[in-house]
């Protein structure tokens, strides 16, 4: 029966993708000698290990709506799930290289995108939960499947610029967020009322009228 050790090796994102891709490279060994393995349908559900690295000042203040105050995190600062990713591996014996690819989220109501940008500088640490199905051949025998064992894992610290470096190919200078509809058809009105170019210009011009009555009370 197999017996797999799963490390990524890397990271990269992946070019000309249709939406932001960053491929994980994954290096798969059996430790069963001259065991062919025919295929391998794995799945990886990938955390992010917050607990398992130093914050600065700045990036605090920007987890704090993730967390809450720095005080607190004791008590609240904790793993988050990412995302979960699948690859299919094909034939080999002893060991190969595969591509997990990872779809990335811009979207600031999910919790990995306001971790991802709070961060300013340093590496990631994930944690790559492994499952699937395994179909192999022993020596002299026939097809056999098995399950990849519950604790089969993995750990990577993902350099942060590798992340910046592909949402910044994506969306430049730009930031995703998602309105719910009755809102955005006010702020949309709101614009379109005033005469105002961009939707961008509309919230600025939104925010300055909130500031000056906040100043003149």
């Amino acid at each position: 029966m197999p017996d797999l050790h799963i490390r990524v090796e890397g990271a990269e994102p992946v070019p000309f993708a249709a939406a932001p891709l960053l491929s994980l490279k994954l290096r798969i060994e059996n430790a069963v000698p001259n065991e062919t393995i025919h295929t391998i349908a794995l799945r990886a559900q990938i955390h992010i290990e917050a607990t398992r690295r130093r914050y600065a000042d700045p990036e605090k203040d920007r987890l704090m709506d993730l967390f809450g105050e720095p005080e607190r995190w004791s008590r609240t600062l904790r793993p988050l799930l990412w995302t979960h990713a699948s690859t299919v591996i094909t034939s080999f014996t002893g060991s190969s290289i595969a591509d997990l690819q990872v779809p990335c989220s811009f979207d600031f109501n999910i919790a990995a995108t306001k971790y991802f940008h709070a961060i300013g500088e340093g590496e990631i640490p994930l944690n790559l939960l492994f499952s699937g199905t395994i179909f192999y051949a022993p020596g002299g025998s026939g097809l056999q499947v098995t399950l990849i064992p519950w604790d089969k894992e993995a750990r990577f610290r993902l350099p942060f610029q590798t992340w910046r470096a592909m949402m910044d190919d994506y969306y430049p200078n730009t930031a995703w967020v998602a309105l719910h509809r009755d809102l955005f058809d006010r702020v949309y009105e709101f614009k379109v009322r005033n005469g105002i170019p961009t939707l961008e210009a509309a919230l600025e011009r939104l925010l300055e009228a909130t500031a000056e009555r906040a100043t003149f009370g």
